[in-house]
């Protein structure tokens, strides 16, 4: 079933933003400088998780002071919609993970099904060490198994968010700011 344009308008129209432009780059300002910090001797692997985690890798990248690799995987629970189903890996890392220390960037860290799926298998293909950066955490309980996650953005209670990757229904990840739809 496709989105009409009614609906995502009247999502817009009814949303309310959480975080503006500048409160992001605040906090990506942020998030670089912990990493900077932490990573600055380790030559990590950064693996982008898409397709949300395509705005806050490319935010941090050019903000990241040390020598990294780049790749991507493709993972996906929600598929469209705004409930999460199964696990469905789309495309899994080409660069070599064996004793490498990886950083998993994503948009946002929910319940943590998805990202706790990602380590674990980054872990299984040898990773000596797997840290993650999300955008945003919610504030909310975590699957068995999920760390907190290494660098954070921004935090929020449970709400349904778009913006800055986060989608409503594939749409709506360019809005300028984070935004919360309206119950």
């Amino acid at each position: 079933m496709s989105t009409s344009r009614d609906e995502i308008r009247k999502v817009v129209a009814h949303a309310e933003r959480l975080f503006s432009p500048e409160d992001v780059d605040v906090a990506v300002d942020r998030m670089a400088a912990e990493m900077n910090a932490a990573l600055a001797e380790k030559d990590p692997l950064l693996l982008c998780v898409m397709t949300g985690g395509v705005v806050p890798t490319g935010l941090l990248l050019p903000r990241l002071r040390f020598s990294l690799e780049l790749d991507y995987l493709h993972v996906s629970r929600y598929q469209g919609q705004t409930s999460g189903g199964e696990i469905e890996w789309l495309r899994r890392p080409h660069c070599l993970l064996s004793g490498r220390v990886v950083v998993v960037v994503d948009d946002v860290l929910d319940e943590g099904l998805t990202l706790s799926a990602i380590l674990k298998a980054c872990k299984r293909d040898g990773a000596a060490e797997a840290l993650t950066a999300v955008l945003v955490a919610k504030r909310l309980q975590r699957c068995a198994g999920m760390p907190s996650p290494n660098f954070v953005g921004l935090e929020t209670d449970e709400r349904y968010l778009f913006g800055y990757g986060m989608d409503y229904k594939n749409y709506l990840r360019n809005a300028p700011g984070i935004f919360a739809v309206s119950t």
